[in-house]
Order: structure tokens, then C-alpha cells, then sequence
């Protein structure tokens, strides 16, 4: 085996963005939809300023602190299983907020994401779900398992394609977890073998899968509060753990093309952690030994 370095990659002070945003727009460049489609992911700086995303962290905060009401397994710990208490939890997960907070849908960061998103996989988009991830100060277990996306949903017939925008609402450090890659992996013929963190999905809801840290081509984004990565459905990717004094936040949404939407909300299945429908029965980790 040729062991693969380990990359850091860091977003840089030499933009703020400005001159790629309008109110409801950022641009991509032709090199970076190339390099979206080479690695499977991208990082895209200055994406909303520090003013605009004041505004959001309002909100956000709101949900990290339960003073906007998420119900039952919608609100969780990604680092540990649904019989922790919320005061306990390292990874604090909020599933679904524009469907619990209706005055968030439509935001800035919902415009300019969804720019992205079709300059990236194409027009025929819609939002597929969005969520809020973040990570306590000083949790060595707040680690967010290696996976694939497309591990955690049905397959579909119609083209699953995915733009998934991760906003840093926080700066994202090695220290404090931020998210990393396995480059290129969204290239590989199947997707990896997953299995439940926990004994059972209704222990713990995170999937993991197996990375070869000597040999995988593992990219670190360090990126700062108001930038993005964006990814596809099928990038392994994950995070580390916070062993800084502060919390790690980020904001997630993800398109994906309409049809595949409508027929993922077809077979009952909402990105919901609550939903009643047995959509792990689809997927093939769960016969593997």
C-alpha cells in the first residue's frame, strides 16, 4: 500500500466573498465545479457575511438552548444514543428546523445555498431537508462517525444527485472537529459497508463505516464562520472530536433533484427522525455480518 498524506486544507483570508453574492445568489467558478466533480466536495468562502449570519445564529441559538421546540427524536445526540439527556448530549442534533421554525424558510442562507446547489448538480432542485449540528466545548466524543450520505437513505430510482451546504456558524478547526473528507470516494464503483453505531438503529441513530486513515486521501477543511462545503451524496466524510473552550456549529441543507424527492417522500420517508416508516429494511448493511 502507498500511504495517502493527510491534507489540511484552509479557507483562507484572501476573499470575503462580497463580489460573488447578491441578496439571493453566490457564484461558483468553472474551476470549482470542476474541482466539486473531481473530489466530491468544495469549499466556497465568504458565502454570507458576519452581519447576515448574526442573524442567523439568533436562531440558531434558540434551538441549541430548546427555546424553539423540537419533538422527539428530532432533537438528539449524534455522538451518543436517544436515552441521553439533552444536557448531556455532545453533538447537539436539530433535524428538520424550517419545518419547526416556519420563519426561518426562505432565509439568506436558504437563497444562496440553493444557487449553489443548482450551479453545481442543475436547476430541477428542490430542498430536501436541513439540520443543525453542534458540538459542546470539550468532547472528546463528539465525533462524527465516517460515512456515506446515501447510507442513511432509500435508493431511488430517479438520478439521487445531492448538493449538501454545510455553513460554518462557528470557525471550524482541527481542534474543534471540522468536517473532513475522503477525497475522490464518491468515485468508488458501491457505496461502503455501513453498520449502526449502537447495537441497533434505535439505540443510536448515526451509521459507520470503515476508513483506512494511512491509506484513504483524507482532506481537513479548516474553514471560517460564514464559508461553506458543499458535498455529494456519496463522499465519505466525517468529523473529530472538540477539545476547545468553544462550541462548533454548523447548518446544513440539502438539495437533491425533485423527482427523487417526491419519490423518497412517496415511500414515507422525511428525514425525519421520527418517521414510522422502516427505511433501514432497504439497505443491505443490515444482513451483513
Amino acid at each position: 500500500k502507498v500511504q495517502m498524506p493527510t491534507v489540511v486544507i484552509n479557507s483562507g483570508d484572501n476573499t470575503d466573498g462580497s463580489d460573488r453574492r447578491t441578496p439571493t445568489s453566490y457564484r461558483v467558478t468553472s474551476e470549482e465545479k470542476q474541482h466539486f466533480k473531481d473530489h466530491g466536495y468544495l469549499i466556497l468562502r465568504g458565502v454570507l457575511s458576519l452581519e447576515e449570519l448574526s442573524e442567523i445564529e439568533k436562531v440558531y441559538t434558540k434551538f441549541m438552548n430548546q427555546e424553539i421546540h423540537v419533538p422527539g427524536k428530532d432533537f438528539c445526540d449524534m455522538a451518543g444514543g436517544f436515552d441521553r439527556k439533552p444536557e448531556d448530549y455532545s453533538i447537539v442534533n436539530a433535524m428538520l428546523p424550517r419545518k419547526y421554525y416556519p420563519q426561518w424558510q426562505g432565509n439568506i442562507y436558504e437563497a444562496r445555498s440553493r444557487s449553489i446547489a443548482a450551479q453545481l448538480i442543475g436547476d430541477d432542485i428542490d430542498l430536501d431537508y436541513d439540520q443543525l449540528l453542534g458540538k459542546r466545548p470539550n468532547k472528546a466524543d463528539a465525533i462524527f462517525p465516517w460515512h456515506q450520505d446515501s447510507a442513511y437513505w432509500p435508493p431511488f430510482k430517479a438520478d439521487p444527485a445531492t448538493a449538501t451546504c454545510w455553513l460554518a456558524v462557528d470557525n471550524s478547526s482541527l481542534e474543534n472537529g471540522c468536517i473532513r473528507f475522503v477525497s475522490g470516494s464518491h468515485k468508488e464503483p458501491q457505496l461502503r459497508k455501513h453498520r449502526p453505531v449502537g447495537q441497533t438503529r434505535e439505540e443510536a441513530h448515526a451509521l459507520v463505516t470503515d476508513v483506512d486513515e494511512s491509506v484513504d486521501n483524507i482532506h481537513y477543511c479548516q474553514i471560517k464562520k460564514g464559508d461553506i462545503t458543499v458535498h455529494n451524496e456519496r463522499i465519505v466524510h466525517g468529523s473529530g472530536p472538540n477539545t476547545t473552550d468553544g462550541w462548533r456549529r454548523a447548518y446544513v441543507i440539502a438539495y437533491r433533484k425533485t423527482a427523487a424527492i417526491q419519490e423518497e417522500r412517496s415511500m414515507g420517508f422525511s428525514h425525519s427522525h421520527n418517521d414510522e416508516t422502516n427505511w433501514d429494511t432497504y439497505h443491505e448493511w443490515q444482513s451483513q455480518p
